[in-house]
């Protein structure tokens, strides 16, 4: 169902809480935030007296094959469990994809995720990415579907990436040409994703940042999740991996980096300088033990930052409001400071922190006219647990779940309502994956 009116709704808007507000849509963005009844209601309302309505949050980083993997190597630390996800995604099936997609996809819309950044692990299967784009669809998400890319074998993961999931990078790029056109004009675009420094030879870095500014695409990187990218780069190079990267002419202003743990002082001032931004993923590493990423310092030196889950074999699930939480509390335990990152700087993180970067429409101001109807309504009634409410935006932040999503819109579509998905449902999600 799409919506044109939403009504008497309190709203985030302009960096404030407005009560009793209507909120217009057309065409797939907010024409107008007025007082209720200040302007005709349309034909298809959701009534949302004693809601609160966000802008949808964006997921900058997910691996959304991961969700059929859930728990898996359970405290191993990364190289090792990049080993056991990789025998898995080896063995990958279309169906398997299709149904972790679907499930990872809705799973993200039902926590309030309205955009989120799939960086696919290079495979050679056509069949795969068809799976995972026919997902994406049925859920009704916007995405961005990076399509990944490398041209350095190594078995061992650490100088080079899993042979029998590369393909020439030849054929790689001309497969993401056809993905981009298979995009055209749908919720979903196309970017590249590199798993990390150590999988692109130099010519191969000039070659993907060629091809992707030709066309406009952003390009994923795992960055310095952990100091294996610092010690390999400097084994093989003589080079740290931000050095190797800026040597090869690979840090630009559509590079996304993700994780960046173990991004120092001059490290941050090089992504700064070339305009990269990064994806944020507390949970992931903690799982992981990789660290705490330097959130403030990043913030401070002027990078663009946004928030990632991450996928379901390191964080095990897709909720978005947990790891803007956590996001949260873990720079104040690391920090001292309780008076670190409120609702306001984590819905602004969460909500646009990196969108530049990947192409996508500012959410800066919250819920204005103009800006694309992709909105979530929570309800703090649907969980006890949240009540009293004494400022939403506290609760937002320190209690509102999965539970609290009522009704999310993707371009004026409600593809969540009553906290169900409206394309596909609960029963489905779990026959699918049950196979």
């Amino acid at each position: 169902m799409y919506v044109d009116t939403i009504t008497d709704v309190c709203v985030w808007s302009a960096g404030r809480w407005l009560d009793a507000r209507d909120v217009h849509v057309a065409d797939g963005r907010v024409t107008a935030v007025v007082g209720a009844r200040e302007l005709p209601r349309g034909q298809r309302v959701l009534a949302a007296a004693g809601g609160h309505l966000i802008p949808g949050l964006v997921n900058t980083h997910t691996h959304l094959h991961q969700a059929c993997m859930r728990g898996i190597g359970e405290g191993e630390p990364l190289l090792s469990w990049l080993r056991t996800v990789g025998e898995e995604t080896v063995a990958l099936t279309p169906d398997r994809a299709y149904a972790a997609a679907a499930a990872a996809a809705t799973e993200a819309l039902r926590s309030g995720t309205t955009t989120l950044v799939d960086h696919m692990w290079p495979n050679p299967s056509a069949e795969i990415h068809d799976a995972v784009l026919r997902a994406l669809h049925d859920s009704g998400i916007r995405a961005v579907l990076c399509r990944g890319v490398a041209d350095r074998a190594d078995p061992s993961r650490k100088w080079g990436f899993e042979p029998r999931l590369m393909q020439q990078l030849d054929s790689a790029l001309a497969h993401t040409d056809e993905l981009v056109d298979a995009t055209a004009g749908s919720r979903v675009s196309a970017g590249l994703a590199v798993p990390n420094p150590r999988s692109l030879t130099p010519a191969g870095m000039r070659q993907v940042r060629t091809y992707a500014e030709e066309r406009g695409l952003p390009v994923s990187i795992h960055l310095l999740e952990t100091a294996t990218d610092d010690l390999m780069c400097r084994e093989h190079t003589g080079q740290g991996a931000v050095e190797y990267l800026e040597a090869a002419g690979f840090l630009w202003e559509r590079l996304l980096a993700v994780h960046c743990v173990e991004l120092d002082t001059a490290g941050r001032a090089a992504l700064a300088r070339h305009g990269v931004g990064v994806s944020y993923n507390p949970l992931s590493n903690m799982r992981l033990g990789s660290g705490i990423a330097p959130l403030i310092a990043m913030r401070e030196a002027g990078l663009r930052v946004g928030l990632g889950v991450d996928g379901a074999a390191s964080n095990d699930t897709q909720d978005i409001l947990e790891a803007m939480r956590i996001g949260a509390y873990l720079q104040r335990a690391a920090h001292r400071r309780a008076d670190l990152l409120g609702f306001a700087e984590m819905l602004s993180i969460a909500a646009d922190g990196a969108n530049e970067v990947l192409g996508l429409d500012s959410r800066a101001d919250g819920v204005v006219a103009g800006a694309r109807a992709d909105l979530v309504l929570h309800r703090f009634e649907r969980d006890y647990a949240c009540l009293p409410v004494r400022d939403p935006g506290a609760t937002l932040l320190t209690c509102a779940s999965s539970r609290t999503v009522d009704t999310v819109l993707v371009a004026g579509e409600a593809v969540v309502w009553e906290g169900h998905s409206a394309r596909l449902s609960d029963a489905f999600l779990v026959d699918v994956l049950s196979r």
